[in-house]
């Protein structure tokens, strides 16, 4: 009875062991300045924000933390710094296996973050840097109507319409051509799935349609196929 219950006891050892993954991605850095606050690994799960790593500062702002990723996809390191103000104290960046590095000062924390390591995150970054300049000219044309010194007539407000509208469909364009062109890399059906879910379906598709295997079994890959199938 003893020698069965060992037995037992030696099967469940290892296939809970079987079953558990080991932490495949490293985030590592320096939060330059900072002395006391509390660092947050954190991603989407289904639709909860979970935090999967932590760790206090007190005195140096080195860090190292871990976490499980099955593909590529978007991470957040937050920074609690006990000064009751959440602004700026979130970096996003496009987490995959291996080793992260993100090094960034305590006092602007996300606006000066450097973070290499990851492919993706550097196709983010490429993505969001030319999209940024799309987005500049329409914050431009608010701002132009806005600080009219006399009521605009309805000829002026139309016009300043169509050139938004034009605006906002050059930023669609360099989306879709964005995620069309690197179809091997895991942006683009985090591009079609998170920042335009919203576009046409016929473009959408031809996005899906030339994944390669991998990216279109990741978990925006699938994500995409889901809205796919919502929409048809």
């Amino acid at each position: 009875m003893k020698k069965l219950a060992y037995i037992l006891a030696t099967l469940l050892l290892v296939i809970s062991c079987g079953t558990d993954k080991e932490d495949n991605l490293v985030v590592t850095g320096k939060v330059k300045g900072l002395k006391k606050g509390t660092l947050y690994l954190q991603h989407v799960m289904d639709t909860a924000l979970v935090t999967v790593d932590s760790l206090e500062i007190d005195g140096d702002g080195s860090f190292s933390l871990s976490a499980q990723v099955e593909s590529p996809e978007i991470f957040y390191l937050y920074l609690d710094k006990k000064d009751n103000n959440d602004i700026n104290d979130r970096i996003t960046f496009f987490a995959e296996p291996g080793t992260i590095t993100i090094n960034t000062d305590w006092n602007t924390f996300d606006t000066t973050a450097k973070i290499s390591g990851s492919p993706s995150h550097e196709k983010l970054e490429e993505y969001r840097k030319a999209l940024s300049t799309i987005n500049l000219r329409n914050m431009e044309i608010m701002l132009e109507a806005s600080q009219s010194e006399k009521p605009l007539d309805q000829a002026s407000i139309d016009s300043l319409e169509r050139v938004s509208s034009m605006n906002t469909k050059r930023g669609y364009a360099y989306s879709i051509n964005f995620a069309l062109n690197n179809k091997d890399s895991y942006i683009a059906p985090y591009i079609a799935a998170k920042e335009i879910p919203d576009a046409n379906i016929k473009y959408l598709d031809s996005i899906y349609n030339v994944l390669t295997p991998e990216v279109a079994n990741s978990k925006y890959g699938k994500q995409l196929k889901k809205l796919l199938e919502n929409n048809k």
